[in-house]
């Protein structure tokens, strides 16, 4: 697909500089973009690239428009512009609907006639494929799943059994959804299995990555919000409740009966335990572990960053000495207090 500056600046109501009829075909980064693509700058410490990049337009903000004189995009938040302007540039694959002759679809499913099966792949009975809906190759769509509308599923994805899927959504190869939670019983030295019955419920416009697991509740259902965006390698644990637009970074995870709140972030291997709750707008940096619950939006973290071996050796020795220190730290003060009240008196 092209498209020049002038549609681009209608579609996403920005304003339009220099070159209006350039053409544009491709997004590229300010080092790597040609007279054909489209760039942006929304940090600051990129504004010298400007001087040499050859794109044919540059998404700026109004502020930094002064430091560059080629075709631009003016915009308020370029770093968004340039998103909604790659997927205009790159929009899903097309698709022609039917049923490939490998694929094995029961004929108590029910498979929209605008939805497409792909090779190898496996619909169960009862199970329900909405309009415009892809299964991609290799995958198998468990008895009485439901998927929405215009959902996704690129290749090797398994949703199980009386999982609910919503619309518009996208998961990468390799995503697991409804497999039993970690639910089992001590019996002497030995466990046993407790059957988890619970479902997978999956909002609208979910997106989930490569090989990331969401877990079928134990009793009651895994939640997931509207708008949710998982990557990759991520585990979510059976009844956790994800709110709307939360994003989570890749090896991550959430144990079991966790309720995380509406737009939150969690960064990359962030831990979060079970059974606590955090709050709307909480965004917990790269590598926390999250033990108690969080009622106050705001940004966490809980990292220890590297260092020198020799240097975390001896950090810790001492930590290994802290609660000894804390101790004698407190007879201390209230040795001190006694001697500034008899020193009063």
């Amino acid at each position: 697909m092209t498209v020049t500056l002038a549609e681009l600046a209608r579609r996403f109501q920005g304003k339009a500089r220099g070159n209006v009829d350039v053409v544009i075909e491709g997004i590229a980064s300010l080092q790597t973009a040609g007279p054909r693509d489209i760039a942006y700058v929304s940090d600051r410490k990129y504004l010298p690239l400007l001087a040499t990049t050859k794109a044919g337009v540059v998404i700026l903000t109004e502020h930094d428009e002064t430091h560059y004189s080629g075709s631009a995009l003016v915009v308020a938040d370029p770093h968004l512009c340039f998103a909604r302007v790659a997927q205009l540039l790159y929009p899903l694959p097309a698709f022609r609907p039917g049923t490939h002759p490998t694929a094995v679809v029961s004929p108590a499913a029910k498979v929209a006639s605008s939805a497409w099966i792909g090779p190898n792949s496996v619909v169960e009975a009862d199970a329900v494929i909405g309009e415009g809906a892809y299964i991609g190759p290799g995958c198998y769509i468990g008895s009485a799943v439901t998927i929405g509308e215009y959902t996704r599923l690129t290749a090797h994805v398994v949703i199980g059994e009386r999982c609910v899927i919503g619309n518009k959504c996208l998961f990468k190869p390799g995503a697991v959804i409804g497999s039993d939670g970690f639910g089992f019983a001590k019996d002497g030295e030995r466990w046993q299995k407790i059957p988890q019955i619970g479902r997978v419920l999956i909002g609208n416009e979910v997106e989930v990555g490569a090989n990331t697991t969401i877990d079928r509740g134990a009793l009651n259902d895994t939640v997931i919000g509207d708008g949710v965006k998982l990557d990759n390698l991520i585990q979510i644990a059976h009844n956790v409740k994800i709110g709307e637009n939360t994003a989570m970074a890749g090896c991550s995870g959430i144990a079991g009966s966790a309720v995380i709140g509406k737009r939150c972030t969690i960064g990359g291997q962030a831990g979060i335990a079970g059974h606590i709750e955090l709050a709307d707008d909480v965004h917990i940096t790269a590598c926390s572990l999250v033990m108690s619950s969080i009622t106050k939006p705001g940004v966490y973290s809980a990292s220890i960053k590297a260092e020198p071996v020799e240097k975390w050796r001896r950090n810790a020795v001492r930590l290994y000495h802290l609660d000894e220190i804390a101790r004698r730290l407190a007879r201390l003060e209230e040795r001190l207090q006694q001697l500034f009240e008899e020193q009063k008196n």
